[in-house]
């Protein structure tokens, strides 16, 4: 996910009372500190991914940093992928850096260590900065600042510890500032008194106490804004609503239906939803003869059903029915059998609507409203 650009309202962005969010690579925002480090870039890639899968429109998606003061306590970075409405920015998803909070807590309080013990398949050889006192001076000499001194000493970077021998070595000495102790202060330590050397070391497991990032998804939020994403009208109808939902997200991938009531098509119905149901196509039929083509085409567009086959009389004729696509309303003939083929493609995504124009005739239809008519006329010519 290191490629992929998200849009990034950081917090500097937010006190600079900007709100037009900065598009950057996830690689690009974990190397510049933006994102605090790589895991939490990847859950955030894989959340911009999921969003866009399902439908949510990219220029209105950003992801938002939390403020210091809006932190939670335990969080050492988080951001909310933020979704436009009509409502505005709407927080939908939370991916907060934990660290290692809750496990060092626990550690802390109860004197156990709490981490993960791997076993190495091949040892790991390795030389260590090891800092080792001299008891008989370390201790007397430094009182109740020794062990305090010590711990200090065993948490420096190797850099910074290298510097302490190499003052040792030079001067015979070195200076240990202590802070946030019961024994603060400077403390002057010699070479006599402890030892810093490169020792060999051979661990056999790797012990380290494991960060969780913690991902939350607002499902009712997300819904609610694909919803208001995927809705439109038609320019010639404003009462013509249209779900525009992808095919991973319509509950019902095809809509089966006759051009009319005529008992004929009965037999088609049912097995061509047979068929596409072993094919993993979930459809549904609407043989309801009482309502006109162009209203059954309609409701259904309303509930983000994104294809319809539908029999008409040229079916009875050459065995042939008609593939609606809801968005562009256009239809493509074929073959019963080469049109479940055609929606199984496009279902999967193996194919798109454009390949299917290319490769089907076009049916010509003046409106929808004047499908049946148009069949009807098209079998007595």
């Amino acid at each position: 996910v290191a490629d992929i650009k998200l849009p990034l309202l950081t917090g500097s962005m937010q006190l600079a009372e900007e709100t037009v969010p900065a598009v950057m690579t996830i690689g690009d925002a974990v190397s510049q500190g933006v994102i605090d480090n790589k895991t939490l870039g990847y859950f955030m890639g894989r959340i911009y991914l999921f969003l866009t899968a399902i439908g949510i429109k990219t220029d209105l998606l950003r992801f938002r940093q939390h403020m210091r003061n809006e932190m939670a306590h335990y969080a050492c970075d988080c951001w909310d992928a933020e979704i436009y409405t009509s409502y505005g920015w709407i927080e939908c998803v939370g991916c907060a850096d934990r660290s290692a909070y809750d496990l060092r807590v626990h550690s802390a309080s109860t004197k156990k260590k709490l981490c993960v013990r791997e076993h190495l398949a091949e040892p790991l050889v390795y030389e260590k900065l090891v800092c080792e006192p001299n008891n008989k001076l370390f201790g007397p000499k430094l009182k109740r600042a020794a062990k305090p001194v010590q711990e200090y000493l065993e948490s420096l970077p190797v850099e910074e510890l290298a510097e302490v021998k190499a003052a040792l070595a030079k001067d015979g000495k070195a200076t240990v500032t202590l802070t946030g102790t019961a024994v603060d202060g400077d403390y002057e330590i010699t070479s006599d008194m402890l030892t810093i050397e490169y020792q060999t070391k051979i661990e056999n497991t790797r012990e380290y106490t494991p960060n969780v990032i913690e991902p939350s998804f607002g499902i009712g939020r997300i819904l609610y804004a694909l919803i208001e994403h995927s809705y439109s009208v038609r320019a010639e109808d404003e009462q013509r609503g249209v779900l525009s939902f992808n095919t991973q997200m319509s509950p019902f991938k095809c809509l089966i239906l006759p051009i009319s009531g005529n008992p004929s098509f009965k037999p088609f119905l049912q097995n061509t939803a047979r068929s596409l149901r072993n094919v993993g196509v979930p459809a549904r039929i609407d043989d309801a003869a009482s309502v006109s083509i162009g209203r059954r085409y309609s409701r259904n567009d309303e509930l983000g059903t994104p294809f319809a086959i539908t029999f008409d009389f040229m079916t009875l004729k050459d065995n042939t029915v008609t593939l609606r696509e809801r968005d562009s309303t256009k239809q493509v003939r074929g073959s019963l059998e080469d049109i479940v083929e055609l929606v199984k493609n496009l279902v999967s995504g193996s194919v798109t609507w454009d390949d299917a124009l290319a490769k089907f005739e076009l049916v010509d239809t003046t409106s929808e409203a004047d499908a049946e008519s148009a069949t009807e006329s098209k079998l007595f010519e």
